[in-house]
């Protein structure tokens, strides 16, 4: 018998909370955006700021990417542990009632 041991519910919430992030990051503006001179007080910083917005943005999209992927997996992994759980169950349960003295073989 194995020792190792998936933690269900642990998986699950990983799963919610990466798909959370992820609709923070797909959802949510620039930081930078509309800062403008009034806001920084200089146009060098703005240009900075500018710069900024367009990496933070290339960079935020993979990074969306990657997080919906992982949470995919997750969701599919707790799937997967939830169907061979509920499978081992059912083939225990058949060979329980196979046994003499429980039922369901001959005694």
């Amino acid at each position: 018998m194995s020792d190792q041991t998936a933690d269900l519910a642990r998986i699950k919430e990983s799963a919610r909370s990466i798909s959370k992030i992820h609709k923070e990051f797909t959802q949510s503006a620039n930081p930078a955006d509309g800062l403008g001179v009034s806001v920084l007080g200089e146009k060098g910083l703005v240009d900075v700021f500018d710069d900024f917005g367009d990496n933070w943005r290339v960079h935020r999209e993979r990074l969306a990417d990657e997080l919906e992927k992982l949470s995919k997996i997750l969701t599919t992994a707790s799937k997967a542990y939830e169907d061979i759980d509920h499978q081992l169950a059912e083939a225990l349960r058949g060979t329980d009632s196979k046994k003499p003295g429980t039922g369901g073989g001959p005694k």
